[in-house]
Parts: structure tokens; C-alpha cells; sequence
């Protein structure tokens, strides 16, 4: 039979976590149910505390916006035995610094046949496509969660003016390097996808590279900036790319 779901205490001032089963080998650690930067700061503190414990019965983990599921062997721990273990390792990821994010500067080359979709968005949010541009290069974008496709990171937040409803029909596919607003989010392009996000511009960045010993490039607590490029320098910063050389810049 399937556990119930447990409740546990923590310091005062911060909602506790919530333990819930996902079938007979996993379970999610939950830390609210908004999408919030302090909510994602404990996911992403209890993800390398998890990492750091190195608790045996322990296969794997996966960090959301609001929760970390916890993949774990019930050969080797109950539900309520890892539960204690998880909540202990909760309370010392509490009180621990918090390890310093890293800030990715991704050139991006705007509009024209890079960014197919920016004279609508300008229209439709009733700016200049020059005004679009200047607003998502002013975000400090924070690194959620990766998902729907290898390496596929989903920043947020936009600025206000940029918010958009996604497209009505989708694509049934952008190039890989794609730059994309959607809802209140941005993102790359991993690789070549379908999504129904508006193109605002393209990056020779490459965020997933499988011949990687980590194919990850962007790590949930990750910031992200934009910076705009004109197209010799995107040409230039796509042969490095294609060569193995750096894209973007790394500031800690």
C-alpha cells in the first residue's frame, strides 16, 4: 500500500516541507505551490544537500520550480525511514551558506530571420521592436528548472512589458538556439523543438551537448543575461561554437 503523505516541522517563519509518495520509489519534497525565487533557493539548497549527504538508498534527483523528487531503491529504505533522513538533511541545508549562483552572459542576435516573431511582439505589446529588444536584455533571468527537453531551461522572470500568452498554433519546429518569450518566461532552444513560445532572437550558444561529460549547461539557481549581437559577431561566435570554443561569458 502506498504511504500517506507526511507533513514535517522546520524553523519558524518558513513553511514546512511536505513529503508525498510517487508510486513505490520515489518521493517529492514539497516547499509551496507558487513559483517564487525563495521557494526555488531552498529546492535548489536541498538538491545539493541531498547531493552532499550521499544517503545510499538515494538513486537520483530532480529539482522543480516549488519541489525536488527524490528517487530512491525501497530495498535499501521505507518511506518513513528516508522521510527522517530527508528532514534531517532539510534542517542542515537550513542553516548552511548558500553556495554563490553563477551569471551566464548569452549573445543573441534579434529579429530579422533570427527572430521571426519580434515585429508581432512589439506590435502586440505596443513598443518598438528596438523597445523589445532593450527589455529582455535588462533581465537577471533565474535558472527554475530544466525540463520538456534535454537542457531546456526555463528562466524567469520577464519584465512586465514583455508578458505574452503563447502563440495560438504552435511550431512544430524552431532551430536549435532559439531565443523565446512565453507567459512570463524566456528560454533557448537546446536543439531543434516544437513549442508554440514567440522567437525574439537566436544564440550560437549550445545549453545541451550530449559529447559533454556533462551535457547540462545551465544548472537550476542560475542566472542568465542577454546581450544583444549584431551578425558578424554572431557569425564569428557561431564557427567558435561549432569549433568547441566558449559562447558565452561566466560571471560568478
Amino acid at each position: 500500500m502506498t504511504a500517506p503523505p507526511m507533513q514535517a516541522a522546520t524553523a519558524a517563519g518558513a513553511r514546512p516541507p511536505r513529503f508525498l509518495p510517487v508510486g513505490d520509489t520515489a518521493v517529492s519534497v514539497e516547499f509551496g505551490d507558487t513559483i517564487e525565487p525563495d521557494l526555488n533557493d531552498r529546492v535548489v539548497a536541498f538538491d545539493r544537500a541531498v547531493a552532499a549527504a550521499e544517503l545510499p538508498a538515494v538513486l537520483g534527483t530532480v529539482p522543480s520550480y516549488r519541489a525536488l523528487l527524490v528517487e530512491y531503491e525501497p530495498r535499501l529504505s521505507s518511506f518513513p525511514a528516508l522521510v527522517a533522513r530527508l528532514l534531517a538533511v532539510d534542517r542542515e541545508a537550513a542553516v548552511a551558506s548558500a553556495p554563490a549562483s553563477r551569471c551566464w552572459v548569452v549573445p543573441v542576435a534579434y529579429g530579422d530571420e533570427f527572430g521571426e516573431d519580434l515585429p508581432e511582439v512589439a506590435r502586440r505589446r505596443n513598443l518598438s521592436p528596438d523597445a523589445v529588444v532593450a527589455a529582455h536584455v535588462s533581465g537577471a533571468y533565474r535558472v527554475y528548472m530544466i525540463g520538456f527537453a534535454p537542457g531546456f531551461a526555463y528562466l524567469g522572470r520577464l519584465p512586465p512589458e514583455l508578458e505574452l500568452p503563447r502563440r495560438e498554433t504552435p511550431r512544430q519546429r524552431v532551430p536549435e538556439g532559439s531565443v523565446l518569450i512565453g507567459g512570463l518566461q524566456t528560454a533557448i532552444a537546446p536543439m531543434a523543438i516544437p513549442t508554440g513560445w514567440h522567437i525574439l532572437g537566436r544564440t550560437p550558444l549550445r545549453c545541451f551537448d550530449v559529447q559533454k561529460l556533462d551535457p547540462f549547461l545551465f544548472r537550476p539557481g542560475d542566472r542568465v543575461r542577454f546581450r544583444s549581437v549584431g551578425r558578424p559577431e554572431f557569425e564569428a561566435l557561431s564557427a567558435r561554437s561549432v569549433a568547441g570554443g566558449p559562447v558565452a561569458a561566466l560571471q560568478v
